[in-house]
């Protein structure tokens, strides 16, 4: 698969401003954001300490927040960014250039795979894994163990539910107690920012309807895949990584149901 056809190009000015409002409605559910990064960032630097130009995929990347932390940590490393939102995709390619190959392909469908290269040496995601399906899931995980060289890591921060009611109870309050202190509580939401940059006259290109009459306007780009939650724990990953190939695999941090499970070949 190729990147995606770009219907129009994006004005780099207009790329930075909707990405700014997509970090801070995205900052409005994690208010550790940064933080979250800093530490797949330490993670991923301690695995590929001796790799001279270690290659770096990152799954659901979006319009590309994560890989451009990434980036700036491990300049020398090579960059893959997979989504599939065309539009996202072309918000990333306009705010962050080249310093990834950004590719449009989607992690459910069979064939995604061939996006990435024989050998990589980690791969990140953040925030984007929860809603897809279990087996689907499994595959993907099954696919980048063999890709990953020895000693490679795959590090993915995500809401994973916890194992009982009583603890998702409080886990929630935990979360709002970190919103109310990071006074981030009151953002722009994911479906607003979604219904905003679709209204964008300037972008008129990327937010087509056509054959999609029943879908909200939030879903036509492609968000759609956001939606919901596929309910696996953070154990239920680490024994489906575990199964894939990866030689261990466990959480490294955790606020909450927020969590980063790492796993290494």
């Amino acid at each position: 698969m190729a990147e995606p056809q770009t219907p129009a190009d994006i004005p780099a000015e207009l790329a930075a401003t909707w990405i700014e409002r997509w970090d801070a409605q995205q900052e409005g559910y994690i208010p550790d954001r940064e933080e979250r990064f800093a530490v797949q960032a330490d993670a991923v630097a301690q695995a590929v300490a001796g790799v001279d130009n270690p290659v770096i995929v990152d799954l659901g990347c979006g319009p590309g927040s994560l890989t451009a932390r990434l980036a700036q940590r491990l300049p020398r490393a090579t960059f893959i960014g997979i989504d599939a939102n065309g539009l996202l995709l072309a918000l990333a390619r306009a705010h962050y250039g080249e310093i990834a190959t950004w590719v449009h392909a989607d992690l459910g469908q069979p064939g995604w795979e061939e996006t990435l290269p024989e050998t990589i040496h980690a791969a990140v995601s953040s925030t984007a894994l929860h809603w897809m399906d279990g087996d689907a899931l499994s595959s993907v995980y099954e696919t980048l163990a063999a890709r990953t060289a020895p000693g490679g890591i795959f590090a993915n921060a995500d809401h994973l539910p916890l194992p009982d009611e009583r603890l998702s109870a409080i886990a929630d309050a935990v979360a709002v107690g970190r919103q109310v202190r990071t006074e981030t509580g009151e953002r722009e939401g994911w479906k607003d920012w979604w219904t905003a940059v679709l209204a964008d006259e300037t972008l008129a290109a990327w937010n087509t309807t056509a054959g999609r009459p029943d879908k909200d306007q939030h879903e036509a780009a492609g968000a759609e895949h956001h939606h919901g939650t596929n309910e696996l724990s953070a154990q239920a990953h680490v024994d489906r990584l575990l199964s894939a190939g990866y030689r261990s695999a466990g959480p490294i941090w955790q606020a909450g149901d927020d969590h980063i499970l790492v796993a290494l070949r």
